[in-house]
């Protein structure tokens, strides 16, 4: 196909040459002794004027069409456009292929739901909005192969089909026609494969890592997703973190030409909890937690007194438009993170207004906006339990909420920040048992380890996570290198020595032959596409995803497969009950 230039590339300093173009109708406006025709291809839109002296065939938008013309200067420069300053004179249009009439608009304000969007998602991908994001993933890819591979860094690939290990949520199966009853799994990360690397001699080993995980979906999460996944021998925490700042610093200077400040901040996870209600803080706006159990339990409201954690927010400016029905719904929020103690204080004037406010002295009144400072027009959320992360994070969800809905951050502005030191091990609340907060191959706090054996919840972890916004882009940490430690993790998490044997038999037979100490981190590739591109959806950055049901509803996958494929793998699907 003969083209001479991209069309988003034309300028000015092409003013007077000949031309030859491809593309999309974008858009056609007849007016009879002219026509004009945006004509679009990945590069941008140009603008094709043809005059009544050209013979055109029939076009209409989204026809691909090549045309012949001279590019000319405008006489009213069209400033919507990166090409708004000139046009092309046509001479001559040839109709490559004709389109019937789309079912959605194909512009960056499309008409689409998502479900249209994704049923015809290769229309989609035509919005230039679309394609924006995924040239901006690329160059994040790009960006990444150069700084890793310029700091000795070794791109090695892992298997797709391994093994079942427990890394925190469901594996997907592959069954095998060779051996019945047995199979493979996809990997929900490459952990296992990357620490033997490290046994292998790798030293420093990265991957753009494709990844399943088989749970429940929400805007940020794919059954299948990438990640940059990096691992290291011989570095100390605060070298690894050196080392990946200057890989998000190349990133974003390479991708947006944002300069990141450097070193980044830490944040403990305690910290983070306490003062943001989240592990994952979004820093750029105030609206701290703060601890009101000592102004409370002074108060006549009995249930200030029986619960352990009374925290609070100061939400700004809305008192006034704060209806019982918001109220409401508050209270249904508290029942997700089963709150005792749910009420909202409006301050008008100074005067405080609230179901519970009643059972205030003025001492209490005048102590709560103190410690508040809470002014004319505010409200106070107090959230009250005696499960203190129930609360806090209870009331880091509000203060996102509010901080979005009332435009507290500024527009186009990023924060960042590592958030580390955070539990080794969680509780379950329902059976007592310990699961993993990372996963079992982190390692202690040399100095907490010795809690392993009296109480494994007082242990902190060698762990970090980068935030970026309010979104975790990324978490890693020191890996346990010793077969002794290990061994004793995994008893801690419930797992007989038939167990270990079993699901991790060859990884910690690896470890008894010379086990560096070594360190990782994996990023997550749509999650930092999502904020250099300004979404807030995972789907907008991937080419076909799956919708909040893990389906495609252009391909209508996952769907059932013909009894003789089932037969050759001696699979037999039960009918539910």
């Amino acid at each position: 196909m003969e083209r001479t230039n991209s069309n988003g590339t034309l300028s000015l300093k092409d003013v007077g040459q000949d031309v030859i173009l491809v593309g999309w109708v974008h858009k056609k406006r007849n007016l009879g002794s002219l026509m004009f025709i945006d004509l679009r291809d990945r590069s941008g839109i140009i603008q094709v004027t043809v005059r009544d002296d050209v013979k055109v065939p029939d076009i209409r938008n989204e026809y691909v069409i090549q045309v012949y013309g001279k590019v000319a200067k405008k006489d009213v420069p069209n400033k919507a456009l990166k090409t708004g300053a000139i046009e092309v004179i046509a001479s001559k249009i040839n109709v490559i292929n004709t389109a019937e009439t789309t079912p959605m608009i194909i512009d960056d304000n499309t008409d689409a739901l998502e479900d249209t969007r994704l049923k015809y998602r290769y229309l989609d991908l035509r919005r230039p909005i679309m394609q924006q994001r995924l040239i901006t993933r690329a160059k994040i890819v790009k960006a990444t192969h150069e700084y890793l591979d310029e700091h000795g860094f070794l791109e090695v690939e892992t298997p797709i089909l391994t093994l079942s290990t427990p890394e925190g949520a469901r594996d997907y199966l592959v069954p095998s026609r060779i051996h019945h009853g047995c199979f493979y799994a996809l990997p929900q990360s490459p952990q296992v494969y990357k620490q033997l690397l490290m046994i292998g001699g790798i030293e420093r080993y990265y991957q753009i890592a494709k990844c399943f995980r088989d749970e429940d979906l929400r805007a940020d999460r794919q059954p299948d997703f990438t990640q940059i996944d990096v691992e290291t021998s011989f570095l100390d925490e605060d070298q690894l973190l050196a080392l990946m700042e200057g890989l998000i610093a190349n990133i974003f200077k390479k991708v947006i030409n944002y300069d990141v400040k450097l070193p980044l901040r830490r944040l403990k996870y305690d910290e983070a909890v306490d003062t943001y209600g989240s592990d994952k803080p979004d820093t750029r706006f105030e609206m701290h937690l703060i601890d009101v159990k000592d102004v409370l339990k002074d108060s006549d409201f009995n249930v200030f007194k029986e619960l352990s954690t009374i925290k609070c927010i100061v939400v700004p400016g809305v008192a006034s438009i704060t209806s019982r029905k918001i109220i409401d719904n508050l209270q249904l929020e508290a029942k997700k993170f089963s709150l005792k103690g749910y009420t909202v204080i409006k301050n008008l004037n100074g005067v405080l207004e609230g179901s519970v406010v009643k059972y205030f002295n003025d001492d209490v009144k005048k102590r709560l906006l103190d410690v508040t400072k809470a002014k004319h027009n505010d409200i106070i959320i107090i959230a009250a339990s005696n499960e203190y992360r129930d609360v806090c994070f209870g009331l880091g969800a509000l203060r996102t909420s509010y901080a979005n809905e009332l435009k507290l951050i500024k527009p186009n502005t990023y924060d960042l920040l590592w958030v580390n030191d955070f539990p080794l091990f969680e509780k379950s609340k329902e059976t007592g048992q310990i699961t993993s907060s990372h996963h079992p191959f982190t390692r202690p706090k040399e100095a907490e380890a010795k809690y392993l054996d009296t109480d494994p919840t007082k242990v902190h972890a060698s762990a970090y996570d980068i935030v970026i916004n309010g979104y975790e882009a990324g978490g890693g940490s020191l890996r346990i290198y010793d077969q002794k430690m290990q061994k004793k993790v995994f008893q801690l998490l419930g797992l007989s020595d038939e167990d270990i044997k079993r699901k991790f038999g060859f990884f910690i037979d690896a470890f008894k032959y010379g086990t560096p100490p070594h360190a990782g981190i994996a990023f997550g590739l749509e999650r930092l596409t999502m904020v250099l591109s300004g979404t807030n959806n995972i789907r907008d950055v991937i080419a076909f995803p799956k919708n909040l049901a893990a389906a495609c509803p252009m391909s209508n996958s996952p769907r059932a497969v013909d009894k003789a494929q089932l037969d050759e793998l001696g699979i037999e699907i039960k009918k539910e009950k």
